[in-house]
């Protein structure tokens, strides 16, 4: 399958691929250069790997109360 780079710099992934990989609006991509050739890859969503893991941990207090448990109170604002 061939496709065109527009003034740009943007190239239109054709609808078959965007299908089989399941490429959606948004989806990150990773390039990479082999030679004379560009690989592009579905990357992953998160840029760093702690952002997979936010919300999974189940706490079962507020995170104020839990870093008042581990800190101390806080002074109170006037």
């Amino acid at each position: 399958m061939k496709s065109r780079i527009s003034s740009k710099g943007q190239v239109t992934v054709p609808a078959e691929i965007r299908s089989k990989l399941g490429l959606q609006p948004g989806t990150v991509v990773q390039f990479e250069i082999h030679g004379s050739a560009a690989l592009m890859r579905k990357g992953s969503p998160g840029g760093h790997p702690v952002d997979r893991l936010f919300g999974t941990l189940k706490l079962g207090k507020p995170t104020d109360a839990l870093l008042d448990e581990m800190r101390g109170r806080r002074p109170r604002r006037p």
